[in-house]
C-alpha cells in the first residue's frame, strides 16, 4: 500500500529544537514542520516554545487560510481551540534575539492548490483524527485540509458509534472516496485501509478458537453477527442473553473463501 502524505515531512517532523542554522535553513526551503501550540495571547496569536528558548509566534492572520471572517482573520475560538494541539507552519521570518515568526496560513495555501490539482480519487493518505461526531469524523489530511468519514466507511462490521473505531488525535490512513473541486469538500474511506476480506480471513482457520465483538443479534434468531476484525464479520449460531458490544469466544466451524462467509460457534463470553 502506497501511503501519500502532504509534503515529505507528513505528521512526523516535529520540531522540538531550533538553532539558528536550522530556522534559516528551513526558512530558505520553505519546509513544513510541525509543533505544539503552548498558549494563545490576549490578540489571539499563537506561540509555540521550543526547548532551546527560541519562541516562535503565529500572528493571528498567519494562523488560517481557509476559514476566515469578512476581515481576513480566523475567529477567536479557532484561535484560542488550537492551543495544545499539533499545528503545521513554516518560518515566515527571525526577528532580532531568539523570536520568529511563524506561518499556517503559506501552508494551507498549498495544501489547496495540491487538493485542486494532484489529489486523486483512491489515494492512500497519511492523517490524524480532529473530532469525531454520531455520524463519522473528520480527519486531517495536512495543511489544515479536512476530509469527513462516514460511519458506514469505518468499518465493514456496522457500528453504533465512530469511537468504536478511533480516537481523537490517532494517526490513521485513509482513502479518498471523493472530491468536490469546487468546494473543495473531501469524503474519506477508512475500511479500505483495513485490509480485504480475504487478507483477514487469512488469520483464521477452521477449528481454531477466536476473540469476537457482538455486532448484531438477529431478532428472528436466525444467528448472530460477530465481528472477528473490522473488515470480517462471521455468522454464529443464535445464543439468549448477547447484547451488542460484548466480547466473545467463539469456534470457526467454517470459512467459505468463494461466498466470504465465516461461520461460528459462541462458546464462552469475556
Amino acid at each position: 500500500m502506497n501511503t501519500l502524505k502532504f509534503k515529505p515531512e507528513g505528521w512526523n517532523n516535529e520540531i522540538t529544537q531550533l538553532n539558528q542554522q536550522e530556522i534559516e535553513k528551513y526558512r530558505k526551503n520553505k519546509q513544513t514542520l510541525q509543533g505544539i501550540v503552548k498558549k494563545c495571547d490576549a490578540n489571539y496569536n499563537l506561540h509555540i516554545q521550543f526547548e532551546n528558548n527560541v519562541t516562535g509566534i503565529m500572528p493571528r492572520q498567519e494562523i488560517e487560510a481557509i476559514n476566515v471572517e469578512e476581515n481576513g482573520l480566523p475567529k477567536t475560538n479557532l484561535c484560542t481551540g488550537k492551543v495544545h494541539k499539533f499545528v503545521q507552519f513554516r518560518i515566515k521570518e527571525q526577528q532580532e534575539g531568539n523570536q520568529i515568526i511563524l506561518s499556517r496560513k503559506e501552508v494551507q495555501k498549498e495544501a489547496l492548490e495540491w487538493v485542486k490539482n494532484e489529489l486523486q480519487e483512491g489515494q492512500i493518505l497519511a492523517g490524524i483524527v480532529k473530532s469525531i461526531k454520531p455520524y463519522g469524523a473528520f480527519i486531517e489530511i495536512g495543511g489544515g485540509i479536512v476530509g469527513l468519514i462516514h460511519i458506514e466507511d469505518l468499518s465493514v462490521a456496522r457500528i453504533k458509534t465512530p469511537f468504536e473505531r478511533l480516537n481523537i488525535g490517532q494517526k490513521i490512513n485513509v482513502m479518498i472516496k471523493s472530491i468536490d473541486r469546487q468546494t473543495g469538500k473531501i469524503v474519506l474511506s477508512y475500511k479500505e485501509t483495513l485490509g480485504t476480506w480475504e487478507e483477514n480471513a487469512e488469520k483464521f482457520t477452521v477449528g481454531m478458537v477466536a476473540k469476537g465483538i457482538i455486532r448484531e443479534t438477529e431478532k428472528n434468531k436466525n444467528g448472530i453477527f460477530v465481528e472477528l476484525a473490522p473488515n470480517l464479520v462471521g455468522m454464529a449460531e443464535y445464543k439468549e442473553g448477547m447484547e451488542y458490544g460484548q466480547t466473545v469466544d467463539v469456534y470457526v466451524k467454517k470459512i467459505d473463501r468463494q461466498k466470504q462467509k465465516v461461520k461460528l460457534l459462541i462458546v464462552s463470553t469475556t
